[in-house]
């Protein structure tokens, strides 16, 4: 069974563990904004292909027209 912590230790600790936090800087946040609305676009570009292609080639198989 866990030991019990008293409510004021607990806060005591969770004070001092979010002082500990180091928090990103607005270049870092910028950057890995950016970062992540490139790797989106990205993925979806690729998905998009992927989806056309697949149905091309099912059309062709198919022979079927829309």
């Amino acid at each position: 069974m866990a030991s019990k912590t008293s409510p004021v230790a607990f806060f005591k600790q969770v004070r001092s563990e979010a002082l500990k936090i180091t928090w990103p800087s607005r270049r870092e946040t910028t950057i890995s904004t950016a970062m992540v609305l490139v790797m989106v676009v990205v993925a979806a570009l690729f998905f998009f292909a992927a989806d056309q292609l697949i149905g091309w080639l099912l059309r062709l198989v198919l022979n079927v027209s829309i």
